[in-house]
């Protein structure tokens, strides 16, 4: 019986623990900038090294993703020496830069071209958006999933 508790804990315990760093796949993914130009995940975080990250995995289509929005928002006001990073699962770029618009969302957006299968999103093991990232300003990804805007984790590692 101890066995088989120990067996148990043992697997259900192992690999639950999430990533701290980003892999060299998901750092080399290509994404594209407002401007239309090609830029790596690595360059992203390079462009806000030395500030806290919150990452958002988002699309315009997504309902989740917007009700999301206000809170993001809140957050934004709440912690505004924080970089708030958008990365969008739009089908297209035009859909994408319309959902910005139509939504105001503030901050840096890129368009994730290679999709939920890509390096990025198969690091992140995409399977739902939104999806929420705090990365530290040491380049430490500190929350690696979180799908509620309000999800507690969120304010703690802010």
């Amino acid at each position: 019986m101890n066995f088989l508790l120990i067996l148990f804990i043992s697997f259900f315990s192992c690999n639950t623990k999430s990533p701290t760093q980003f892999s060299v796949a998901a750092l080399n993914d290509i994404f594209i900038t407002q401007e239309g130009d090609s830029i790596t995940f690595e360059d992203i975080l390079e462009n806000h090294q030395g500030k806290t990250l919150l990452i958002d995995v988002w699309a315009s289509w997504c309902r989740d993703c917007i009700e999301g929005m206000p809170k993001i928002k809140d957050l934004q006001k709440e912690y505004n020496d924080v970089s708030y990073i958008f990365l969008s699962l739009d089908k297209t770029q035009k859909a994408w830069k319309k959902g910005i618009k139509k939504h105001q969302v503030e901050g840096a957006h890129y368009f994730m071209q290679s999709g939920w299968e890509g390096a990025f999103g198969k690091f992140l093991d995409l399977d739902w958006i939104p999806r929420y990232m705090i990365v530290d300003a040491k380049g430490s990804i500190k929350l690696f999933e979180a799908v509620k805007a309000d999800h507690i984790r969120i304010k703690e590692n802010l």
